[in-house]
């Protein structure tokens, strides 16, 4: 059992990494839930101080993830159509990957601008909500991708620090 809670920890570390690009996956839950099915082994002796710290950490980072834009946009003289639009384009670029990996980057630029536009906003001032839009979306992006990778570091180290428990056959 303590292999099978092991693997599973380690997929939900991946869709965790995964999940920091993607906005359908909360990414640093889903890291979180892979701690806590390693700390569910009977091999990794529980530590439910660090648990409670990290969940809090992901369900904050998971929160900031819808504010960030937001205020990255009203930064800019955006508004929620900018928002709105920059989410909008992150999902086209996720369902048409017609520009492969440029286009998690391009479309919410151009999905902000739109928004931005249809708020019969002058195109000046759509480009500068635009871009506010985007370095908040990059900036919570990375903030989700720096939690699940420091969160995979815990795994990975208590993982091995426990290995010949774990994978005692």
């Amino acid at each position: 059992m303590d292999i099978l809670l092991t693997i599973l920890g380690f997929l939900f570390m991946l869709l965790g990494i995964l999940g920091s690009f993607l906005p359908i996956l909360p990414g640093p839950p889903l890291s979180w839930i892979g701690l806590l099915l390693l700390y569910l082994t009977h091999a990794v002796p529980n530590n439910w101080l660090f648990l409670g710290i990290t969940l809090a950490v992901a369900l904050i980072v998971f929160a900031l993830d819808y504010i960030i834009p937001a205020l990255g946009t009203k930064k800019f003289g955006g508004s929620k159509y900018g928002v709105l639009g920059t989410t909008i384009g992150l999902l086209v670029a996720i369902i048409f990957p017609v520009l492969g990996v440029f286009g998690i980057i391009i479309w919410p630029f151009v999905g902000a601008f739109i928004g931005e536009l249809l708020n019969r906003t002058d195109s000046k001032t759509a480009v500068k909500a635009a871009f506010g839009s985007f370095l908040g979306f990059l900036t919570g992006t990375f903030i989700k991708f720096l939690v699940a990778v420091i969160y995979l570091g815990f795994f990975i180290m208590k993982a091995w620090e426990y290995k010949g428990s774990i994978f005692s056959f």
